[in-house]
């Protein structure tokens, strides 16, 4: 179960990389985004009413403010940076390399702050990813023309604000649903991104069909399937092993965008693809063999790989 539902993330997930091409050919980013978010949280809304208070009763306001912080940072912040980035006209496939540095940030930081610390294997499998990940868009890159320099940094301000989210989340005390967490953050996102396609004037959609298109593409594939399965399968597998599965990003979109935008797909693209399957299997492994090893360690006492604020144990194995 848990293969399928990395599988299903990293497909969801690069999703939103080939949406945003879509969707920007016709809009700009924060036009694109207000008309993702503002019917997405009028429904999520609705039907939090009609479900009732029941799910809502045991957060306390400030657990409610928590969780509109990290909407804000991880799709308000994200998101913004990734469709402005490709908007600016930074390839799909460079920001999701750009994006995919995101494991060894996180993994620097799951050690001082959730106690999640990173074995040499693992260590040795993120380095790997993050080569395969460059094989693949380095080409790509070289070849863009007529983009400036700091564009570059735009979506990694972007990858900086999802790992603020995701630790942000991790050291919470108090349990929220999947539904409860998604409205929150979808409201969020739908006032922040209505609000400033207001004030600039870019509010108004155009009537192009591609443009719902990828509307609706970001809406399914991207919110309900990427974003919603980033957080379950980061319950499930902690910090380290989730965001491994961001080295797969790159290859994905490459290969998507061959299919959808005939960009190029060449031999060096086909490797990169290799060495990012292979940094995940190499994580993967030392995941498994820490877990084993800490059940029979001595007396066989079992301990806890990683300290999840929720529920003390990140990983039960």
């Amino acid at each position: 179960m848990n293969v399928l539902l990395s599988a299903a993330f990293v497909v969801c997930w690069s999703s939103g990389f080939v949406g945003a091409k879509l969707g920007t050919q016709d809009a700009g980013a924060m036009t694109l985004l207000m008309w993702r978010f503002l019917p997405l949280a009028a429904v999520l809304t609705a039907v939090a009413v009609h479900r009732g208070r029941s799910p809502w009763r045991a957060l306390a306001p400030r657990d409610l403010a928590r969780q509109a912080l990290i909407g804000l940072l991880s799709q308000s912040g994200y998101l913004l940076t990734v469709y402005y980035a490709i908007q600016l006209g930074v390839s799909s496939g460079t920001t999701a390399l750009i994006d995919g540095t995101q494991p060894l940030v996180a993994g620097a930081l799951a050690g001082p702050l959730l106690r999640e610390y990173v074995s040499a294997r693992q260590w040795l499998g993120l380095c790997l990813g993050l080569g395969g990940v460059a094989l693949v868009t380095t080409a790509d890159a070289a070849a863009t023309t007529g983009v400036a320099w700091w564009t570059y940094l735009v979506p990694f301000a972007g990858m900086l604000s999802l790992v603020a989210a995701t630790f942000l989340d991790r050291r919470s005390r108090t349990p929220v649903t999947p539904a409860v967490s998604l409205t929150v953050h979808c409201a969020t996102s739908a006032l922040v991104f209505t609000t400033a396609a207001l004030t600039t004037g870019t509010a108004a959609p155009p009537t192009t069909g591609s443009f719902w298109l990828a509307t609706i593409w970001l809406v399914t594939l991207s919110t309900f399937g990427g974003y919603g399965l980033y957080w379950l399968v980061l319950q499930r597998s902690g910090v380290t092993e989730v965001n491994t599965l961001m080295f797969l990003m790159a290859p994905v979109t490459a290969v998507w965008g061959a299919l959808m935008f005939d960009e190029p797909f060449t031999t060096q693209t086909a490797l990169g693809l290799a060495v990012a399957l292979t940094a995940v299997a190499v994580v993967r492994g030392a995941n498994s063999r820490r877990g084993e090893a800490e059940v029979a360690g001595p007396g066989r006492r079992r301990r806890c790989p990683g300290i999840n604020r929720r529920s003390g144990c990140a990983n039960p194995r």
